[in-house]
């Protein structure tokens, strides 16, 4: 009998899950570097005294997903999120374009060629950005020492050049590391951040802006809401799919049972991220020296937060994405002809399409349920926060992030482990034979 300590191929899956572990970590470590080092040409002073005065409305938010590094104009201040809007138009379009319909559906070779056309769209999102950036910058009374074509230059390259960085950098994460490398990058900026959130609470505390109570009852609702998280993200409605016996020769096959389980949630957080990232592109056009503008500043006072536009803007951009996102993750026709094919068949409905319809109509259900979730999760801490002083990373959609991506890193950590299990108990059964 051969020891499965001795075994290389053990010993190789092991290291191979620290290496992706450790790779996840450095990876990391080098986006929150980038959150520091600053743009160059800016006053940083100036620039302090600036982002203190303008820390409500979508700028915050804008600041939770660039891990706090709009306020200090770093290297990463547009972040991810150009990448997720291409994302986001590039998806739109296989849903109405025959073109990329067509991409969608050829398989590696159409994957690879989305692929290329959500990098030229980053780009080209991250320019548009990067100008707008600059030139709101300039439009700020000293926070630029040196004005002029070379400053808005320097700045959008390096801004670009940050954004695509930031892209490799997720993709190399899901590719040689652990779970989902964007949704990981945007992770790590939100819990970077808590510490000094929770810190800025207490101190809100300490000078009376706010009572014990009102602190105390925030943090029993956090708590709440991480728990009804889980519970829901853990939800499954399992459907019963029965095969029929089959007899070859002497021997008799199939004639057990399993479940196709549907998450109530099958989005995930996806339609958080992209409800976000829409509601964050008037920033943008924000600083194309517009911000003097009183007609543009009072458009822009409807989209802060508490005020009836954005939640009614943010609670339908979370229920389209939702439904629009298990669409493309999930198809019913698909899963019914696999079934079919492999002669599996759901108890009292007929194999194909009677299939489909009957799965259709329960995914419609749970995602309805699942959107009414998400949007009632994202939107009814920032309530509170419209209401009192209280840090961004505090609010529904960062805590929201920070579980579900917390939880499907596990899952995959788990389910790593859980494979080199049995595949040692496999070869020592073997061996043992």
């Amino acid at each position: 009998m051969v020891d499965q300590n001795t075994n290389p191929s053990v010993h190789s899956k092991t290291n191979d899950l620290r290496n992706r572990i450790i790779f996840t970590i450095l990876a990391l470590c080098v986006y929150r570097l980038g959150t520091y080092i600053p743009l160059p040409g800016i006053d940083l002073k100036s620039l302090q005294a600036l982002m203190e005065t303008k820390q409500a409305g979508l700028l915050g938010m804008f600041n939770i997903f660039s891990g706090g590094a709009v306020k200090r104009m770093a290297l990463f201040a547009l972040g991810i999120m150009p990448y997720i809007s291409s994302s986001i138009i590039i998806q739109l379009l296989t849903g109405v374009s025959e073109y990329f319909k067509n991409l969608k559906n050829q398989g590696e070779i159409g994957r690879k060629k989305i692929t290329q056309y959500t990098r030229y769209g980053t780009v080209l999102l991250a320019t548009i950005q990067g100008y707008g950036v600059s030139v709101g910058l300039e439009s700020s009374a000293s926070v630029v020492i040196d004005p002029g074509f070379f400053f808005k230059l320097t700045t959008v390259i390096s801004l670009v050049a940050g954004t695509m960085l930031l892209m490799w950098l997720g993709e190399q994460i899901t590719q040689r590391g652990i779970g989902n490398g964007i949704s990981l990058i945007i992770f790590s900026g939100i819990v970077a951040e808590i510490p000094r959130a929770l810190a800025t609470t207490f101190e809100l505390g300490r000078t009376g802006a706010l009572s014990a109570s009102t602190i105390l009852f925030i943090f029993l609702l956090l708590i709440g809401t991480v728990a009804f998280i889980v519970f829901i993200e853990r939800a499954v409605r399992k459907i019963l799919i029965n095969y029929p016996k089959r007899q070859m020769g002497s021997k008799v096959y199939g004639g057990e049972s399993s479940h196709l389980p549907l998450k109530l949630n099958t989005a995930g957080v996806i339609p958080a991220i992209f409800a976000s990232a829409l509601l964050l592109l008037p920033v943008t056009f924000s600083n194309f020296g517009m911000s003097e503008s009183e007609l543009f500043n009072s458009i822009s006072s409807l989209f802060s937060q508490g005020q009836p536009l954005y939640m009614l803007l943010y609670a339908s951009g979370i229920i389209f994405f939702c439904f629009f996102y298990t669409s493309i993750v999930f198809n019913p026709h698909e899963t019914a002809e696999n079934l079919r094919k492999h002669g599996g068949y759901v108890p009292g409905i007929r194999p194909g399409e009677r299939t489909a319809y009957f799965i259709e109509s329960i995914l419609t259900r749970l995602t309805t349920i699942g959107a009414l979730y998400l949007t009632l999760v994202c939107l009814m801490p920032e309530f509170l926060i419209s209401k009192y002083p209280i840090p961004f990373y505090l609010g529904g959609t960062s805590v929201l992030i920070v579980v579900v991506v917390a939880m499907d890193t596990v899952s995959q950590i788990q389910t790593r482990m859980m494979s080199q299990q049995y595949e040692s108990l496999i070869k020592k059964t073997k061996f043992g034979k």
